[in-house]
This record gives structure tokens, sequence and C-alpha cells, in this order.
């Protein structure tokens, strides 16, 4: 089924429908937006008849000195059987030759009063985020001191209850048991709860309780960038764990390498603090200031003037 199609954004834009009704079901596949100012003039070689057509200001007043031949076949290429849409901004007057046209090949016609510029944008903006690759993953998401932290872990490890902490804490939730996870940009991540299960934590032995219901609006928000993973593991003993935090893990989700840390699981640990604390830490890199880093230095610089005292 098309994610995006040409009735939604008129529902959403609130569009004035012109012609070519019998097209209104058009799938819309890419968010790229076209105005054929060139092709105006008469050159279709590189047509991109596959976006949506937007016509302003610019185009029309100069379509309007074409001679009424031309004007006729400009249109009529204008038209194809994959155009989604073409929409006439600025309220102003649809020429009648792309009525007839539109009404032949059954292209929605539409009209906005937005200025052509503004309308691009907010178009552009809305069929990015519809149209974005998507992936879900089993996880939770919590919003912790601004950062999106998604843990992850296998079932039973003690995601959700850890969520519940955090949110006792003061954080907030997005999603449990299952975050969407749609790729708004090249390395934005963005994670949704699905809206059967949103605003709601399952924990074992307690069952399903309603974080916003408990907690108030505070605790929860409908999506978050994801910024930080953190993976869940039992203690293995025989396993090595990073104990400086020089070591830099990253998860790819779609096409974006996130940065990941592993936490090891075991009775005593604080696992709701250990995250709180990753996440300053996190924002405190991102800011310039990296602890590991300084104490490896300084760990050098002290090796290094025991040197020079044996000398």
């Amino acid at each position: 089924m098309p994610k995006v199609r040409t009735k939604d954004i008129v529902e959403k834009f609130n569009l004035e429908l012109v012609s070519g009704e019998e097209g209104i079901n058009r799938p819309i596949t890419m968010s790229d937006i076209s105005r054929p100012g060139i092709e105006m003039a008469g050159y279709f070689e590189f047509y991109p008849a596959e976006r949506i057509q937007l016509l302003g200001k610019t185009e029309l007043s100069f379509f309007e000195m074409l001679p009424d031949n031309e004007r006729i076949s400009r249109m009529e290429r204008l038209c194809t059987d994959i155009t989604p849409a073409i929409i006439v901004t600025r309220d102003i007057e649809v020429p009648v030759e792309l009525i007839e046209a539109s009404e032949r090949e059954s292209v929605p016609v539409l009209r906005v009063g937005m200025k052509t510029t503004r309308f691009s944008s907010r178009l552009t903006n809305y069929l990015e985020s519809k149209l974005a690759p998507t992936t879900a993953v089993h996880g939770v998401l919590v919003d912790v001191y601004g950062i999106g932290v998604l843990i992850t872990g296998k079932s039973g490890v003690g995601k959700s209850e850890t969520a519940l902490e955090l949110v006792k804490r003061g954080h907030r939730l997005v999603a449990d048991d299952c975050v969407e996870i749609r790729q708004e940009d090249q390395d934005t991540l963005v994670g949704t709860s699905p809206d059967l299960i949103e605003h709601l934590l399952e924990i074992r032995g307690l069952g399903i309780i309603n974080v916003m219901t408990l907690f108030g609006a505070g605790a929860v928000r409908s999506n978050k960038r994801i910024t930080l993973v953190m993976n869940l593991e039992i203690w293995d003993s025989k396993k090595q764990y990073d104990r400086l935090g020089l070591d830099e893990e990253t998860m790819k989700i779609i096409d974006t390498d996130v940065p990941k840390m592993t936490i090891p699981v075991r009775p005593g640990r604080n696992l709701a603090v250990i995250i709180e604390v990753a996440s300053m830490n996190f924002r405190l890199k991102r800011m310039g200031v990296n602890a590991a880093q300084q104490f490896t230095e300084r760990l050098s610089d002290v090796i290094e003037d025991g040197d020079h005292e044996e000398i």
C-alpha cells in the first residue's frame, strides 16, 4: 500500500480540487517537488513526471505569454499518467488548457492560497516525514535529560522495569516493547510508539500500566530523536567489559550508526542511575569533555614523569 496518496495532501493542507478528480487516489512516491519552469519553455527531455508539479507566479506568467497552440501542447505534456498532482499557488486562476488536459489524463489539479516557496517547504517536510525509511526495534525508548535513549536487550532482562524507574525519577517514556523508527535525515532517527500500545508499559508480575494516567502527561512524549543505545545483557563473568569508557561501539539502524553502550545486569546494580549518568556523560562528550580521555592523558603523563625520574 502506498504511504501517501494525493488525497492525503488535499486533506492535510486543505487544498481546493479544481479538476482531475478521478486521479485523487494516485500514489506519491517521492518527497522531491518540481517547479516546471524550463518545461514551460518547451524542454521536456528530463521532465520528472513522477513528482508533484508546483506552478507559481513565475511559471504561469511566462505561460500567459505563449501562443495558443504552444499553451495547449505544454499542458498536455505536463499531464502524464504518473503525475500525482499539479498544484497552483497564490490562488492564481488555473489556465483553461491545464484544466482540459488534466481532465483527459485524470491528473488532479489543486490550488492553494500560500506563496510558492512557503508551501513548497511545508509540503516537502510533510512528504519527507511520511516517506522516510522505517523499521521496528524490540526495546524501550526513554527521554533522559533530553537524550533519546533506546534500551535494548533480550526478553526478561529488565528493560521495562528500568524504564519505570526512570519515569519515577522524572524522565519521559516514548515507547515500550516495540519502537517504530523512521530515518528523517541522513543521521536523524526518530522513534515513536505504535498507536495500540502508546503510553503503556508492561511489567512482569504486575501487568500493563498506563504511564500517563499514573504519572501525568509530563511523564510521556509522542516521539524522540534516538541518540544513544543502551544494551542490557546478563552479567557474564568470562566476558571483559569496558571499564574506562574508551571503547566506542555503534549500532546500525537503517542507514545510521548510533553510539551504543553495553551494560551488564546483575543483582544490586541500579540500572536507572547508570543510564542517567551515561546520558549526562554522553552530553558532556558532545560538549568536548571526555573524562576517560582526560584520565588516560593524565596517566600517560604520570608514567612519562616516572620514567624521567628513573633516568
